[in-house]
Order: structure tokens, then C-alpha cells, then sequence
């Protein structure tokens, strides 16, 4: 029997290589049960909330959060290996510059408006991870709207504006104060978080756990 629609909650930033590789094994695990149940929502977690509007030379930022070049390729070891388990192709040598995320945030607001929101997450990481553009750039944001079928140039005026900036703001401390501090975070039917980057298999076990809840329920 299917599982009734339940909620699934991402907390995600699309600079965040974990988030890029966490969404590949769900998709996978999706692609692999099509009769899963859920229903998902990305929300916005800004791994750098101070970050400049205009964002800061990659190889800056990384020695800087980790203490040198040394300790940026040790810390950032485990995503190289995670990433090729997980066939997503990171191009970290033609990645310059690490982006302020806010506005790459609101165009996923917008395309969950018009139910377009996971492509556009989709989106942002290829475009970020894969081909190592700047998401905090006007222009490549609004070429990716255009590649999801948004109207890019709804989206440049958008991006002009303010609109929407408080609301992602507060969304993020909202997530904060329940607790969260690291993304991907996943929120299983408003109750259950499951912080990281999951195996495939983790969530193939959730499907089939639910479907089991939702056959006794039935039953009952």
C-alpha cells in the first residue's frame, strides 16, 4: 500500500557540498521507490549569513574557515570521496569564488511558488558545483531561472528589489533556534530530524518503514 503524502523538510545552502551530495542519495533512493511518500520542501540555511553581497575569492575563504591551505585540503578530503561514491562531479579547481547565498535563496522561493523549487535547487548545484559559476551573480541567476521555466526577466527585476530578503532571513533563525547548525538537515513529517548527508540506504529503510506504518494503519 502507499504511504499517505508526509512532509519532508531540507535544510540546505547550495554552496554546501554536503547538501549537493546529500540530494543525490535521496534521488537516488526516490528514483529507486517511486511510490514514496513524500512531499518535499527546501528551506534556506545560510552556511555564511555575513558573507560580503559580493562574495569572496574561494581559495580566501577556505584557508581562512579551516586555518590554511593545508587544513582545506584535509577538512575538505571526505567531500572529495563522498562526492565520487556519490557520482556527482564537484570541479573544485574551477571554482573562484565562495557567494553570498541570499539571493540564491530567494529564486528557489520564487520557484517554489510556481512548483518549480526542486528544479531549481537542482539547478543551483550543477551550476555551482559542476560548472563553477558564481550563483551570487544576477545574471547566472536569472539564466538559471530561465533553464527551470521561470521568467527570467521576472526574476532580474526580483533580484533588483529587497522582496522576499527578510523572509529568507527569518526563515533561517527560525531553523536556528529549533536547533539546527548544520545542513543538509532533513525533517521527516515535522518530527524527526535527520542531520547529514544519508546513504541511499538509510532512506530506502524510511520508505519502507512508512509504507509499513501506513499497511497497520489500514489494517487497524
Amino acid at each position: 500500500m502507499t504511504p499517505k503524502t508526509i512532509k519532508l523538510d531540507i535544510m540546505s545552502d547550495p554552496i554546501c557540498p554536503w547538501c549537493f551530495i546529500g540530494k543525490a542519495h535521496l534521488d537516488k533512493a526516490i528514483a529507486a521507490h517511486p511510490n514514496h511518500p513524500f512531499e518535499i520542501e527546501w528551506h534556506p540555511f545560510q552556511l555564511n549569513p555575513d558573507m560580503p553581497a559580493g562574495g569572496m575569492g574561494r581559495r580566501e575563504y577556505l584557508e581562512g574557515k579551516f586555518g590554511g591551505k593545508e587544513a582545506a585540503v584535509r577538512a575538505y578530503a571526505p567531500v572529495v570521496e563522498n562526492a565520487k561514491k556519490a557520482g556527482v562531479d564537484i570541479d573544485f579547481e574551477g571554482m573562484k569564488v565562495t557567494p553570498n547565498t541570499i539571493n540564491a535563496h530567494r529564486l528557489i522561493h520564487w520557484a517554489g511558488i510556481e512548483g518549480r523549487q526542486t528544479a531549481a535547487v537542482s539547478a543551483l548545484f550543477k551550476a555551482y558545483f559542476t560548472d563553477a559559476r558564481d550563483i551570487g551573480d544576477t545574471e547566472v541567476l536569472a539564466d538559471i531561472s530561465d533553464s527551470i521555466g521561470m521568467d527570467a526577466a521576472v526574476v532580474t527585476r526580483l533580484l533588483q528589489t529587497d522582496e522576499d530578503m527578510k523572509d529568507i532571513r527569518e526563515r533561517d533563525s527560525h531553523s536556528r533556534k529549533m536547533g539546527i547548525n548544520s545542513v543538509p538537515t532533513f525533517v521527516i513529517a515535522n518530527q524527526h530530524a535527520v542531520p547529514g548527508a544519508q546513504p541511499p540506504e538509510l532512506w530506502a529503510q524510511v520508505i519502507a518503514d512508512l509504507a509499513a506504518q501506513a499497511d497497520q494503519t489500514a489494517q487497524d
